[in-house]
């Protein structure tokens, strides 16, 4: 149901309805995208490479149907601001003076909600990219430990570790 069917406005006063309609497509999307890192990082925790890994594409299709919908409210401001005789260029925050009164703490709560999740959502790309790269590297020293024959470490030019493996063989051999 929206909103705009439980408070008894004239029509056309409801040209608010739309801007409220993308906030919550959104926040939804943000909320998905949230949802996935958690969910990654679950899978990380249990060591499961392959399940890492199957995150990436569901997060960057998930991340673009977020940056769709962001934009997509963008528009949908920006139209309302027109509408109303006001710049483009104000943010949602700025315009609303321009909505019903009754409107503006939904409004504001929407937009409070969408930072909160943007915010937890960088919080755990940054969380999820330190363990990746904490076990990468720990994966790094502890092959090497296995059988330090095998392993060369050298460094690039840019700085970067590079582990090469001299001819690994089986680590047991047959007795016969």
């Amino acid at each position: 149901m929206i909103l705009a069917d439980t408070i008894p406005f004239p029509a056309a006063a409801q040209a608010w309805t739309p801007v409220v309609d993308a906030l919550r497509n959104e926040l939804a999307e943000y909320g998905g995208l949230l949802r996935l890192f958690d969910e990654q990082q679950k899978t990380i925790f249990t060591l499961d490479s392959e399940g890492v890994a199957a995150f990436v594409p569901l997060l960057e299709q998930q991340a673009e149907v977020a940056r769709s919908c962001r934009l997509e409210r963008e528009q949908t401001v920006r139209r309302y601001a027109t509408q109303r005789g006001q710049p483009v260029d104000r943010s949602l925050r700025q315009l609303l003076p321009e909505f019903p009164a009754v409107v503006r703490p939904l409004l504001e709560a929407l937009i409070d909600e969408i930072n909160h999740l943007l915010k937890r959502a960088k919080q755990r790309t940054r969380q999820n990219h330190m363990m990746l790269t904490r076990l990468v590297d720990l994966h790094r020293e502890l092959v090497p430990n296995l059988r330090p024959q095998s392993f060369t470490k050298t460094y690039s030019r840019h700085g970067q570790v590079a582990v090469a493996t001299a001819g690994v063989g089986p680590t047991y051999r047959a007795a016969g």
